[in-house]
């Protein structure tokens, strides 16, 4: 892509009193609204193409190993996307980066949607669109700072498009089961295309252009010097565990639900409920943090959560009623209702000039680290039971929080003065 030349006009920060309260005053930015049902419809192609596409190479090879692959290729990618590629988020204007990248899914997609697309070249697309995700996400993150300030208005933001890719999980898999009933895999396929495209058009008809943060020279160099810049700095690096460890702990009871609804014998009706109870309790942390507290608020409650947001998952080894786990769920969900301030604390600790590449470092690393947590969950289920499992996560996962805790304390105290200001 080449430099941009003409220079844009900055975004002015919204100001403090913009009108109504909580999340309100997020949706009062035009620009975030744009952005905001943007990233609604990129979700959705995401969501539909990945059940439209394991049906598919499952219908083209009846192997469930290569369905299950055409899956897992979502995440896997996401490492290499996120170390590489990251400059492109600072080096080239961000309106561009996002409208490109939508254009790059809305292409890959219409090439899986033609019937004479072999499974290979699926496979290879489906890597392709994971490749650009990382950059897509690390240059929306980073551009909501200049369209809503990097005070409380952008981790209000941030929260709500977090808050949709949560619900995504609830219903998105439905609705795309759903889809299929009606029409082919490759007319689903079809279907995301027009998901890329009209994202592409939202971003490129409601948001301004504004100039690149930085750069020349090699993009890959400049990449990987500014992953490097981003975990060499203590504060950064600290900042960037907390946000990835607790969720690589906390994805074990769901990559473990079918298992331990075997364990406990339940019929497969309650692995929807062992699946769905957490993204509902982060959902419902999140609305309630994002509604009813204030940032000074939420600047105190970070660490406690983030410290002690897995103990509910000790309730798994004393074979409670499932009514009982399902609620430890829903509270170890909640808690995810840290990551409002710690997400302001990150903008803070991170320069303006480096802040694309460390957004796209942040969505590759917790992306990556989920699926890490999720396999060696179901390595160790292979040895002992999913009730001890758990639980083990949850102490384990306890230590090693509490451990990265105090990491956060000492590299720069909680953030609190910022939150004020804020």
């Amino acid at each position: 892509m080449p430099e941009e030349t003409q220079t844009a006009t900055a975004a002015p920060e919204p100001s403090a009193d913009t009108r109504g309260s909580g999340y309100g005053r997020v949706f009062a930015v035009g620009e975030f609204r744009f952005v905001f049902a943007a990233h609604a419809l990129s979700l959705l192609g995401v969501v539909v193409s990945e059940i439209a596409l394991t049906v598919l190479v499952y219908e083209l090879t009846g192997s469930p190993l290569l369905s299950a692959l055409a899956f897992a290729l979502g995440f896997l990618p996401y490492l290499v996307g996120g170390t590489l590629l990251s400059g492109v988020a600072d080096r080239f204007p961000a309106r561009r980066v996002l409208v490109v990248c939508d254009l790059v899914c809305a292409g890959c997609a219409a090439l899986m949607a033609v019937p004479a697309t072999p499974v290979a070249a699926l496979l290879a697309l489906r890597c392709a669109i994971a490749a650009v995700s990382p950059v897509f996400s690390g240059t929306r993150m980073a551009t909501l700072t200049q369209i809503l300030g990097d005070g409380d208005l952008f981790v209000l933001g941030r929260s709500l498009l977090r808050i949709v890719s949560q619900s995504a999980v609830l219903v998105g898999f439905g609705l795309g089961g759903v889809l299929l009933t009606f029409v082919s895999p490759r007319g689903a396929l079809g279907i995301t295309f027009g998901t890329f495209l009209a994202s592409a058009l939202l971003l490129r008809v409601g948001t301004r252009r504004r100039p690149a943060r930085t750069g020349a020279g090699p993009l890959m160099r400049y990449s990987l010097a500014g992953t490097r810049q981003v975990l060499a700095d203590r504060r950064i690096r600290a900042l960037l565990l907390l946000l990835w460890v607790p969720p690589m702990f906390v994805v074990a009871p769901e990559a473990l639900a079918a298992a331990y609804a075997d364990e406990i014998g339940v019929g497969t009706a309650w692995i929807g409920l062992l699946m769905c109870a957490m993204p509902i309790g982060t959902i419902a942390g999140e609305l309630y943090a994002g509604s009813a507290l204030s940032p000074a608020t939420r600047s105190r409650i970070v660490l406690p959560l983030a410290g002690c947001g897995l103990l509910p998952l000790l309730a798994y080894p004393f074979h409670p009623d499932l009514g009982w786990i399902l609620l430890a769920l829903l509270v170890a969900g909640s808690t995810g209702a840290y990551t409002l301030g710690l997400d302001r604390w990150f903008v803070d600790a991170v320069p303006d000039e480096l802040r694309g590449r460390a957004m796209t470092v942040h969505t590759a690393g917790l992306m990556t680290i989920q699926g890490v947590g999720m396999a060696l969950a179901g390595a160790a289920a292979e040895f002992w039971p999913v009730s001890t499992v758990v639980g083990g996560v949850g102490v384990l996962g306890t230590v090693c929080c509490l451990l990265l805790a105090a990491e956060v304390r000492r590299t720069g105290g909680t953030g609190g003065e910022a939150a004020r200001k804020g």
